[in-house]
């Protein structure tokens, strides 16, 4: 039912002695568009030029770091909860979603990708204009203000790139090399502003799609400069715009090309002296405060920022249905690893024993009981902006780090591991590694990471009860299937240290959605059990690869966009806030050796929210 506003007699009496000017209003052209007129007002509107809302609840909700808690477990036990929205249900089932328009839906994604694009068309237009004039309304353009125009046009260009590059990589197949993605549905790429009402936009293929990010991203790291941002982490700096670089050709399979843009976002630095723990900072009481520093811009591993109006966080915390639990948390936050396998953790209100990362020893919250409830890593948290703190209302913002060091690391190990050069890529990992057990409240029966160790633990002839055969850790990748390359094969000695970097990038990025895209790149199957009977929903390479890309939202088909096919893909061989309870308290390390770094139990174990 619609919602009716009432008003009261006083605007009613204003309403009625407005009409009477009503004639001279019609007048009046009615235009509220923004008019630009200076290259100071060009930057200022690049502040909007990055989407507002949040691809991570569509592709988490698509991925394997989610499981139903209503749906039976191994015990036969299932909960009778609700979901947060309808439309989590057909994301869950791999289904095309027509329930949801919000924020955090298809739909949100798209239009707030599109928004951006549109921000940086009107941006790189009137840039143009400036440039062909050689002046703006201040006057001629002196070589500092083409200086600034010049970064300008590199921000708007990675934005461009950067927003079209997502779209691809939610609603499309994933990338198939430059002849096979010619066969792979696209998306529209908006290059020019719209000036008619109602366009029609064609699809496109992906191949085009990809040239055309290719040659924004090249120009706007030509272009782009740190000199004129005044908060630079909520922009495209230089250091984000390499990182981006880096992950686009990695997803590109061109691995030469990735090892020189990561190690340019590092900006002549030693990565590990960038890669800061922030899960057991002495100070830190509230799992809240553990949240914002990680995406805080004093972090120095983050290297882009980015704020969206997003409930992620409390329907991910709140609703307990669709969340990281069972087989999902055993895989990223209280599961084993290479060099904490052998540290033992028991639930002491479940008797449940576990390895847990060594990132979420003791920061890790639960909602719900330890059986049904939901899982977080603390890599987010919710951020509530009060537009009437009285009456508390106001809006919800969720802070992504969309570029960051240790994934910027994962992309130059794995194009180091494709290269041949296993040297570099075990220094990588390493180094990641590395940075997980700093100040971590954890016991001495961590070890350190070493080549046998990698081969050893993800070894495909181990038992499924030792290693990383444990909990879905290891997948069969089928990178060679869905992106075949003359130059670069996953040979066997290979498949180990692959499956190294895959979970290590599994577990960084869990409750972010960075999970879909790799799932997609590489071929990995997914399975979800949903509802009391257990119905299974699955996705895989290439028998039922289809529902890899999320239907293109309900209302662009209305509106005559074509809908993403169905058909089974040919492959080619070639060559307000929400309140959680923690477990913390009850998780305590378990057999010989264990023993407990000497920190404050009540700042170590416990956390408040």
């Amino acid at each position: 039912m619609k919602k009716i506003k009432y008003i009261s007699l006083a605007a009613g009496v204003a309403l009625m002695m407005s009409l009477s000017s009503c004639s001279d209003f019609l007048d009046k052209t009615p235009d509220t568009r923004v008019y630009l007129s200076t290259v100071d007002q060009l930057r200022e509107l690049l502040v909007t030029g990055y989407m507002s809302t949040n691809y991570a609840p569509t592709c988490e909700l698509s991925s394997d770091n989610v499981v139903d808690n209503t749906a039976p477990d191994a015990n036969g036990n299932r909960y009778n909860l609700q979901s947060y929205s309808y439309a989590d249900d057909q994301l869950f089932a791999f289904e095309d979603v027509n329930l949801a328009t919000d924020n955090d839906s298809p739909s949100g994604v798209w239009s707030g990708c599109y928004g951006a694009i549109a921000t940086a068309n009107a941006v790189l237009e009137k840039a143009e204009e400036f440039e062909a004039n050689g002046a703006d309304a201040n006057g001629a353009l002196d070589a500092s203000a083409k200086a600034e125009l010049n970064a300008i046009k590199g921000e708007a260009y990675l934005i461009r790139a950067y927003h079209h590059f997502i779209l691809c990589n939610v609603f499309c197949l994933p990338y198939r090399g430059p002849e096979l993605s010619k066969e792979v549905e696209g998306i529209p790429y908006i290059t020019k502003p719209e000036t008619t009402v109602k366009p029609k936009y064609e699809r496109g293929n992906l191949a085009t799609d990809y040239e055309m990010i290719e040659a924004d991203l090249l120009k706007g790291l030509d272009l782009v400069s740190d000199e004129y941002y005044t908060a630079p982490k909520y922009h495209f700096n230089k250091a984000a715009a390499n990182a981006f670089a880096a992950r686009f050709y990695l997803f590109k399979r061109e691995y030469d090309k990735v090892v020189p843009y990561a190690t340019a976002a590092f900006k002549g630095n030693d990565p590990s002296t960038l890669c800061q723990d922030g899960w057991m900072q002495n100070d830190f009481f509230y799992i809240k405060d553990i949240g914002r520093y990680f995406t805080g811009t004093e972090r120095a591993s983050n290297m882009m920022l980015m704020s969206s109006y997003s409930t992620w966080w409390r329907r991910f915390v709140q609703s307990s249905r669709y969340t990281c639990n069972r087989e999902a948390r055993r895989a990223t936050i209280q599961g084993p690893g290479p060099t904490w396998e052998n540290v033992t953790w028991r639930n002491n209100s479940t008797g449940e024993t576990f390895a847990m990362h060594p990132m979420f020893q003791g920061v890790c919250g639960t909602a719900g009981g330890a059986s049904y409830g939901s899982y977080f890593a603390g890599n987010c948290f919710e951020q509530f902006e009060y537009s009437d703190k009285l009456a508390g209302i106001g809006y919800v913002h969720m802070i992504r780090s969309e570029f960051n060091t240790e994934e910027t690391l994962l992309c130059r190990a794995e194009a180091e591991l494709f290269m041949g050069d296993t040297a570099s890529c075990f220094r990588d990992i390493k180094i990641v590694d590395d940075s997980w057990h700093k100040n971590a409240n954890h016991s001495s029966s961590e070890v350190e990471l070493t080549p046998a160790l990698i081969e050893k633990f993800y070894s495909t002839q181990g038992s499924s009860k030792t290693g990383g055969r444990q909990f879905g850790i290891m997948k069969t990748i089928k990178i060679d299937q869905v992106c075949p390359s003359s130059k670069y094969r996953l040979e066997d000695y290979m498949i180990p240290w692959e499956q190294c970097i895959q979970h290590y990038r599994r577990i960084w990025t869990v409750h972010t959605g960075m999970r879909f895209f790799d799932i997609k790149r590489l071929g990995l199957s997914v399975t979800h059990y949903q509802g009391a009977s257990n119905t299974e929903h699955t996705i895989s390479w290439p028998d039922r690869a289809a529902h890899y890309a999320i239907q293109i939202p309900s209302e662009v088909l209305s509106a005559g966009m074509d809908s993403t096919s169905r058909k089974p893909v040919i492959t080619t061989a070639v060559g307000a806030s929400a309140s959680i309870a923690t477990e913390v308290s009850n998780i305590t390390p378990v057999g010989s050796g264990n023993k407990v770094a000497k920190k404050s139990r009540k700042g170590a174990y416990r956390r408040k929210y």
